[in-house]
């Protein structure tokens, strides 16, 4: 089969599309073939070697870890699935090796969840790191809520576009920090945008002046710090960040690191299909050309999800 490998850390010119052995279905593993795979930033981090302190990687390895695609065929202790049925899912192992580059990928079935039928396969294949990432984060705050003002940083990207719809879905409002080429975009998506940068907090406290309710950080910076003069009460317990290791632990909230679970997956893909959750996509490239949505990545300036279509 036809995949995606990495054979040392490195840069762009490490990615090669090469032939690889198809990989042994384990007994509760679900062997898929890719109809398309999600790019996210950990996945060009990790071929940096930036992760390497956390995360075992065995060379070569295929980079990826969101897929959409159809089951080949399952191991002996699968039930749930049949070959044939559309899955999607967030297929992280415990170790960096295996990933969803490529024509056929082998993944262990907690990893994994029906399709939602109302996203086709790039979208799908966009939704689950990112969207996992928003939901998960949102409940270690204690979840949207009607009548709950959350303040999203980066809400134009693909974590916080999925998590701005998330909230609103749930009745909650949603002051969105964004750049003002993307403010249109935000305001489409039901939140208030605000330009980040010097003055944010008195931005934000010029459109909530009792603070927000909570705040997700998906961008690093001064975001935890700016989070934590406009919450309510200063309650650090009411911030998340998946970026800010340091600074969301000494304000006393929440560091998210994302975990695969087929229900959280499951509750995605039923926001979908009700049509108050969709992934917008900035751009989709073959499996080829992987190289070049790396590089689109590593800008940091996109709008939604990057999406490479394997068949």
């Amino acid at each position: 089969m036809k995949a995606i490998v990495v054979r040392a850390y490195g840069g762009l010119e490490n990615l090669e599309i090469a032939e690889v052995p198809e990989r042994k279905v384990g007994p509760d593993d679900v062997l898929v073939r890719v109809r398309a795979a999600g790019v996210n930033p950990v996945d060009w981090k990790i071929g940096k070697g930036y992760l390497d302190a956390m995360l075992t990687v065995y060379f070569p390895f295929i980079p990826g870890w969101d897929l959409a695609g159809v089951v080949e065929r399952v191991g002996p202790g699968v039930t749930e699935f049949a070959p044939g049925d559309e899955v999607y899912g967030y297929a992280r192992m415990d170790y960096v090796q295996h990933g969803t580059y490529a024509e056929l990928a082998s993944v262990p079935l907690r990893t994994l969840a029906r399709k939602p039928a109302s996203l086709d396969w790039v979208r799908a294949a966009g939704l689950p790191l990112a969207g996992l990432t928003a939901y998960q984060s949102l409940r270690a705050v204690g979840g949207p809520g009607a009548g709950r003002t959350v303040l999203v940083h980066a809400a134009a990207g693909g974590v916080g576009s999925l998590a701005t719809q998330i909230a609103v879905a749930a009745g909650a409002r949603v002051i969105g920090t964004a750049s003002e080429r993307n403010h249109d975009f935000l305001r489409s998506l039901g939140a208030e945008p605000v330009v980040y940068g010097d003055g944010l907090a008195d931005r934000v406290r010029a459109l909530a002046p009792d603070g927000v309710d909570a705040a997700l950080d998906y961008v690093g910076g001064d975001a935890v710090a700016v989070s934590k003069q406009v919450v309510v009460d200063g309650d650090g317990s009411r911030i998340a960040s998946i970026v800010d290791a340091e600074g969301v632990a000494r304000a006393g909230g929440h560091l998210v690191w994302v975990r695969p679970d087929s229900a959280d997956l499951a509750a995605l893909g039923e926001l979908a299909d009700q049509g108050t959750l969709t992934v917008h996509i900035d751009r989709q490239l073959p499996l080829a050309e992987a190289a070049e949505a790396w590089r689109a990545s590593t800008e940091g300036r996109t709008r939604g999800k990057i999406v490479l279509t394997v068949s």
